[in-house]
Formats: C-alpha cells, structure tokens, sequence
C-alpha cells in the first residue's frame, strides 16, 4: 500500500468524472453492487445501486455508454447463488434504463458484448470474484479487464480498501483517463469535512464491542476533533481504567493502560471526551432479561452493560447541540434488542437535530448505517458511507489502494 497520509491531503488532487467528456467512450466503472438478496434473489436493499446512479447517468448523458464490474459475495469459484445476473433487472429499474448482461467479466464473451455496447447502454460483468485472480490483485487480469473500457472511473468506496485487480491495478493501463466516480469522490468529501475542513466544534461519536477496533482512529483524530463520546462495549474498558464496577460488561483487560494513555493524551490536547454517566443493564444477554438503570461505575455482580441510560442520552444530546460537525462511528448500546435500542435511537435523534439546526453529519461503520437505517435517520443527516472497512480505515489516516491508484 502507499505510505500513509491523510484524506484531507489528497482532497485537492482528485480527478473526478466532471473533468471528462464521455461521448462516444466508454467508462469502464467499478461500482459496489454487492447488495443482499433474498431466498429468491429479490434485491432486499438497492442503496448500493441508487449510490452509484449519479455517475452513471452523467456518462449517459454525456454520450457515453457504461461497463459496470462488480463482485457479489463471497463465492469459491463460479456459482450461480452469487451471479449478477440475479440483480440486473433491478439496475435497470434503479437507473432507468435496460442493463444487459455479459455472462463473464473478462475474455471473448465479455470483450463481444463490449464491442456491440452502443452510446446510451449499459453493461454489467459477472462477478469479479468468479475469478481468484481479483482478490489477489493479478496483473494480467487487471490487464484483460482494462480492455473493456476507454476510461476507468472508481465508483465504488465500499471496496476501496481492498488491492484487488478492479479497484487498484486495473488503474495503472489507464495512465491519464481515469477518475473517481461521484459516489467515491463524496465519501471523500465527506471524510474531509470530518478530519480537516469542518468547522468547529467537531465531536466524533465512537461506539461498538471493543476499545482495540478503535484505537488507532482515535489517536489519529485527537488532533482534529473537539469531543469524543464514547458508548457501546468499549466503554467499559475507560469504566474499569478508572476504576469503577463494571459487574459482568464486556471488558478487554489488556487496553486497560491504554484506555488511561487515551484520557490523559485527551486532556492534553484540550479534547473532551464524555463516558456514560448511567448504564441500561441486564442480569442475561437477551431481550426478555431483567433490567435496570444504574451509575455506570456500580455495576453489580452478575449484571452487564447493555446501553445506555436516559441521564447519558441528556448529556450527550447537550454536546451535540454544540457542535458543528459531527462523526457517528458505532451505536450505544445493543440496539439489535429492542429493549436496548432507546440510546442509539436517542442518540440518532440528536444528531438528527444538530443537523437540521445546520450541522455536518457523517455516518460511517456498519452497525451505525444498520442503525441509521432501522430507525429511519437516514434522510435526517448530512452523509451516510456506503463504505465500513474503508470508512474506518479512512479515519485511520490511510490512504487506500483504490483511492491511491487514482492520484498515481
């Protein structure tokens, strides 16, 4: 991978698709169109495909026609659960326009169907991960899959991180005719606002399981955000470095000096960062599992952690209403379990309200899209990331191969 640097570093010198004319071209462009089917191989959530719809049309209405590759899954070799062809009916509703079909993504059957692409159409390939030559990044394959296309366009975040064939080295055969897609260049954006550019306040909201899937973003951002809030299982690790009862909560004993290091690198860097003050536990992990609120530092025996409590959410809100950009990276609790969702929810509600009163809000991370999504804040914050593994290691400060290919 490129020696690390930050995202913000690179925002100046993207070439996007608005610095091309695609008549009579035709873009070869990896999207993100790994998206969940149902037993019958029904698209259950088309976000993929309508995040990727922008750039399309701008090649259309330019003149140019669309090669669209895409991996599906995780299959060993060919097999039909996971083909493309399942989802081509959808692409070509979401997009508005007939989507036809090449049944392999590289070779003569592709190469034809290229060739009798006409201005206006558009093509999907089967699946990239038909072939192992795409994880591991093949040169020759990148090499087969250049011949589709005059001009390269990086449409998907989501895989971005990853040095496969499609996203980082199919990149190098097109030297000056290549550039990112309009989704990929908005996460970017995004991103930029968050780490570099956002106005202040900035405050980051860090969630999830554990302090070690998060360790290096927040050293990378101590420099650039105002406040941390800290929720989900990882508070219980701050909760112990401290000294408090933390009863049966999820704990990683061995962060316990870094969770220290952490608060007093914090405070020396004038960043503020809010644990919660009271806890929702539960004596069993399980939604039908007795329940009460108590100190977060007095945590009984036998009883664990599983969100957070309403005096938490109150203080929490309170930060939020102060700031001007905001990061919401992991829930607060297990909001899987309806019983112990009321934090995430409270907490989606506050952001929600930081944004309409004109805020930046970047949601990023699996679990806090999931969340986003369930509760309906989706349309109620600036950017959703249709990117987890690259968004955090966005946040990180990494540049990523499919990103790195681009600027080269």
């Amino acid at each position: 991978m490129e020696k690390f640097i930050f995202v913000a570093q690179i925002f100046n010198q993207m070439q996007t698709l608005h610095n091309f004319n695609f008549e009579n071209k035709k873009a070869l462009i990896r999207v993100d169109f790994n998206v969940p089917l149902d037993a019958n191989f029904n698209v259950t959530d088309d976000t993929r495909i309508q995040a990727a719809k922008k750039t399309i049309i701008k090649v259309l209405e330019d003149g140019g026609s669309c090669v669209l590759m895409s991996h599906l899954g995780r299959p060993k070799g060919v097999q039909d659960e996971f083909s493309l062809r399942h989802i081509v009916s959808e692409v070509s509703e979401v997009i508005g326009v007939e989507c036809k079909f090449a049944e392999n993504c590289v070779g003569e059957q592709a190469e034809q169907a290229v060739a009798e692409l006409k201005s206006g159409e558009i093509l999907l390939l089967e699946n990239l991960r038909f072939h192992e030559e795409e994880k591991k990044g093949d040169k020759d394959f990148a090499e087969q899959l250049s011949k589709l296309g005059d001009v390269y366009v990086n449409d998907a975040f989501g895989t971005a991180h990853r040095a496969h064939a499609s996203t980082a080295i199919v990149a190098e055969f097109f030297p000056k005719n290549k550039c990112f897609g309009n989704l990929l260049a908005t996460e970017i954006e995004s991103i930029d606002k968050v780490m570099k550019t956002g106005e202040k306040p900035v405050t980051a909201i860090l969630g999830g399981a554990k302090v070690s899937s998060k360790i290096t973003i927040i050293e990378n951002i101590l420099d650039k955000v105002d406040h941390i809030i800290i929720g989900g299982g990882m508070t219980f690790t701050f909760i112990k470095a401290q000294g408090g009862q933390i009863g049966n909560s999820l704990v990683e004993d061995e962060y316990l000096n870094l969770a220290n290091d952490i608060l007093q690198k914090a405070a020396a860097k004038g960043v503020q960062i809010h644990l919660p003050v009271d806890a929702l536990i539960a004596d069993a992990f399980s939604n039908d599992a007795n329940r009460q609120t108590v100190d977060t530092k007095a945590i009984p025996e036998g009883w664990m952690g599983l969100d957070v409590g309403p005096e938490t959410s109150k203080k929490f809100a309170e930060v939020l209403a102060n700031s001007k950009t905001i990061l919401w990276n992991g829930p607060l609790g297990v909001f899987e379990l309806s019983n112990f969702a009321s934090g995430t929810i409270a907490l989606g509600n506050a952001i929600a309200e930081a944004t309409e009163n004109g805020a930046f809000s970047l949601v990023g991370g699996g679990d806090s899209v999931a969340a986003a999504k369930q509760f309906g804040f989706t349309e109620r914050v600036s950017y959703v990331s249709t990117g987890g593994g690259a968004m955090l290691e966005s946040l990180e400060g990494k540049t990523l191969p499919g990103i790195a290919a681009i600027l080269k």
